[in-house]
């Protein structure tokens, strides 16, 4: 009898943790082995603390060519002829009295940021340097939008001639690097933020990873979101630094503030059609003005007192209006059906601006309802949103950790896996591009 108490008893051990091994709710080593830590490589030992700070990435490094100055700093201080390449000792300070030349400034501030040398312990998007085989990218410091403003910005200057001649030279020193020539251009940066910026040659650089403000003028083939870099414009207007009221959505009188030119090309067009929407409105401040010193102080105090600022399109989609509104506070009102927007991977512009259509924005009283009613406390929400991502809108020199600058060149960082995918495919293709031609 006691046996086949035993045996049952056996029996019914066995099945129970045969069970438990199959529904996974069992460990031999630990129930036998309390004492026992689990095996290396165990569910205990990889899972990831959930309150550690993920593990930064290590900088992206860059080599920059060095260019005789008259293709960067030398058309800041065009009586400076030296042709030894600019060091961080004799960098000069970008002039205050440029103007709207500023606005296509970025090329400066990515060039600066490989000038300054940083300090030790700085943490840094991207540092240079002086080995061109560690390099995961390469700079082309050629301020090509200054050079159009500066050479050649009525288009039939006789001067537009230095233009096309530095355009000409700097692809002829690129054509003997062999680095150009290994990849064929694709991992070389070009700052390309003016929309006539490199106009000659621009074909020659349809490969290579541009930065722009926007695609309004160019075809696919020429620049994409798949190789390129939107970033933003540079802002015109000072920060708002001491935004600080109680009550910031009644210290904001104008509904809806716009001041800038209203005759524009392509899709600026609609700029001069919302004249007659917005005209009427005793809280909407819609004004034609040109961008002169004065005229842009006019508009950083009607920003800063506008609870929305509109940004219509201009010659093409973007503008630096936008930029200006951002730094001023002022919830933007996009008007674009097209626009592409810098930091997308990093920041939801639906936190913090409004969006129309060019049919809704054209539709009679539908978009200044639509503002009239928007909820204060949401409005409020957007402010505060605006205050918190202004400093990505930023560019200085030395930059700053998550300034406009650092922040472009993580983007730049984002589109490495496909730009080598492109340079690996590109070694060993005997029909270059076979699929678009099917």
């Amino acid at each position: 009898m006691y046996g086949k108490v035993f045996l049952s008893f056996i029996f019914m051990l066995l099945f129970l943790i045969s069970h438990s091994i199959f529904i996974d709710t069992f460990e031999i080593r630990s129930y036998f082995f309390p004492l026992l830590k689990p095996p290396t490589g165990s569910p205990d030992q990889w899972q990831p603390d959930p309150n550690a700070e993920p593990k930064p990435d290590p900088p992206l490094r860059v080599f920059m060519y060095d260019l005789p100055r008259r293709f960067n700093v030398g058309m800041i201080n065009r009586r400076d002829t030296t042709e030894t390449p600019v060091t961080v000792v004799d960098w000069p300070p970008w002039p205050e009295n440029w103007g709207l030349k500023k606005q296509h400034s970025v090329e400066y501030w990515l060039m600066g940021s490989l000038i300054h040398e940083g300090e030790d312990g700085e943490r840094r998007e991207v540092v240079r340097v002086l080995d061109p085989e560690v390099a995961d990218v390469f700079f082309v410091p050629f301020f090509s939008s200054l050079s159009f403003n500066t050479h050649g910005h009525i288009m039939t200057d006789p001067a537009t001639e230095i233009d096309r001649k530095l355009q000409v030279d700097v692809m002829e020193l690129l054509r003997k690097s062999k680095y150009w020539q290994r990849s064929g251009g694709r991992d070389h940066v070009f700052p390309l933020t003016h929309p006539n910026a490199f106009r000659f040659l621009r074909n020659q650089v349809n490969r290579s990873i541009q930065v722009v403000v926007d695609f309004g003028r160019y075809p696919k083939g020429m620049s994409n979101l798949d190789k390129d870099v939107v970033s933003p414009y540079v802002h015109v207007v000072d920060s708002f630094t001491d935004d600080e009221a109680q009550d910031p959505y009644e210290s904001r009188s104008t509904l809806l503030f716009f001041r800038g030119r209203t005759s524009r090309k392509s899709e600026g067009i609609v700029r001069a059609k919302m004249v007659k929407i917005l005209t009427g409105y005793d809280d909407v401040h819609y004004e034609r003005s040109f961008a002169t010193e004065e005229n842009i102080k006019t508009s950083s105090i009607g920003m800063r007192s506008s609870k929305f600022c509109l940004h219509p399109a201009g010659d093409t989609p973007s503008s630096c209006r936008l930029f200006d509104v951002i730094v001023s506070h002022c919830v933007p009102v996009i008007v674009s059906d097209q626009i592409e927007l810098p930091f997308e991977e990093d920041i939801d512009y639906s936190q913090f601006s409004l969006f129309f259509s060019f049919k809704e924005a054209l539709q009679p009283d539908y978009m200044i309802n639509k503002l009239r009613k928007f909820p204060k406390e949401k409005w409020t929400e957007m402010w505060r949103q605006l205050k918190n991502i202004s400093h990505h809108y930023e560019f200085q020199y030395p930059p700053k950790r998550e300034d406009a600058v650092n922040m472009l060149w993580r983007q730049v960082r984002h589109k490495l896996p496909k730009v080598r995918l492109s340079v690996h495919r590109s070694r060993r293709l005997k029909i270059p591009d076979w699929w678009h031609k099917r």
